[in-house]
């Protein structure tokens, strides 16, 4: 291959994998926090300054509710498989706009796992050509210098966090979910069962298993360098 268009090549894939590398990462992170959100709810709820549901719900009531929504989120279940769940007061678990709120979040969650796996295709194809056309070294100080910025945007999303967490909030049911059906009264179950709090904590742990996977990917980058 022509030694300019090899350069050119090389720089342009370099450049996709520092803009694919965080997106896979954050996707990985979505997918490690769900699939262990049972045991982190059981944390989450115990945290100190967590609001108490004001309607009744106890610490144990919640992570019985809030384990059937992840139940329903992680298998192949219909919406119809609330069916069979009622509060105390005869009352269904999660009334129609609440159903229609997480049949959106499944499906929404379908379409993810489905962008995660090709987006993880593509970086490891990219990442194979550019130590084919190029070289092993710089194969690696790609995925260094991704590990590097997805970091930094973490330590941004962090520091927005604590700053204006409403916008992002609203922001990203914005983007994701139609008009207002992500809104729900006080006294809906969804509410009782994650407040603001709960979303708000849910990104700070996104943010830091990313970081963690970022760490230890770029740590294996840089440790495959010694004596290059």
């Amino acid at each position: 291959m022509n030694s300019v268009k090899q350069s050119i090549l090389s720089r342009v894939i370099y450049w996709l994998i520092q803009v694919l590398f965080p997106f896979v990462i954050i996707l990985t992170s979505v997918r490690l926090v769900l699939y262990t959100a049972d045991a982190w709810v059981k944390i989450e709820y115990r945290m100190p300054g967590f609001p108490a549901d004001i309607y009744g719900f106890s610490l144990d009531d919640r992570i019985y509710w809030s384990s059937i929504d992840i139940d329903y989120l992680l298998t192949d279940a219909r919406i119809d498989y609330f069916d069979e769940f009622t509060l105390d007061d005869g009352l269904p678990m999660h009334n129609d706009r609440e159903l229609s709120h997480m049949q959106d979040v499944k499906n929404l969650l379908d379409t993810v796992w489905k962008v995660w796996a090709s987006g993880i295709f593509f970086l490891l194809t990219l990442v194979a050509v550019l130590w084919w056309v190029d070289d092993r070294v710089i194969a690696l100080r790609a995925v260094i210098a991704s590990s590097k910025l997805t970091v930094l945007l973490m330590i941004f999303l962090v520091i927005f966090l604590l700053a204006a967490f409403g916008v992002l909030f609203v922001g990203f049911h914005r983007i994701f979910f139609e008009g207002s059906t992500w809104l729900f009264p006080l006294s809906d179950t969804f509410i009782r069962l994650y407040p603001e709090r709960f979303w708000r904590d849910i990104f700070a742990l996104l943010a830091g298993v990313t970081v963690l996977l970022s760490w230890l990917i770029g740590g294996i980058a840089r440790w495959s360098l010694r004596g290059k």
